[in-house]
């Protein structure tokens, strides 16, 4: 049970304890339904959790050989994705302190489907783990553009996805997209 925030330079790869892990996707202020979910099912599959936090005010510019992430900011306020990443690892450690599992931290770059698949990829990641989004009309509309990060996993790559449900479900009778 350890809390290794890992810098973006850090290659995931050449970390054996990495190999097959489940992944957490995590937003700042989330509910821990996420985590719990995905520390049972590492727990489950005898397999370490890697919590990882998406900054999306960087994107990356290009990748060594070696692993090495080159990322540039898409605006100046940096101290954003910092921020939020020291929010997952808070919570990250509250939460699991005490949890019967190996998990660490990761902060990854870019856009949340694609930098998650391709940490899948470099892990060998026996499961994905993502929660729903909130609930209200920005993102819906935001989703019906961009896709939800759950369904851009499940057709871009060949892992199993479990996505969380974080809030109250939409009624039956209730439009899921607005119209």
């Amino acid at each position: 049970m350890t809390d290794e925030a890992s810098d973006p330079a850090e290659a995931v790869t050449k970390d054996p304890d990495k190999r097959g892990a489940v992944i957490a996707g995590l937003i700042p202020d989330q509910p821990t339904r996420v985590l719990a979910e995905a520390a049972r099912y590492a727990r489950l599959l005898n397999a370490p959790l890697l919590v990882v936090h998406v900054d999306v005010t960087r994107f990356v510019t290009y990748e060594d050989p070696d692993g090495y992430v080159h990322s540039a900011p898409i605006d100046m306020n940096i101290a954003a994705g910092e921020g939020e990443l020291e929010k997952v690892k808070a919570t990250a450690s509250s939460f699991l302190e005490g949890h019967d599992v190996r998990w660490s931290v990761e902060q990854l770059v870019g856009d949340p489907a694609m930098a998650i698949k391709h940490l899948a990829e470099q892990v060998d990641a026996k499961l994905i783990v993502v929660g729903t989004r909130k609930r209200g009309i920005g993102e819906s509309i935001r989703e019906f553009f961009t896709g939800s990060v759950a369904a851009r996993l499940a057709h871009r790559q060949p892992r199993p996805i479990l996505v969380v449900p974080l809030g109250e479900p939409v009624p039956d009778d209730e439009e899921i997209w607005p119209g």
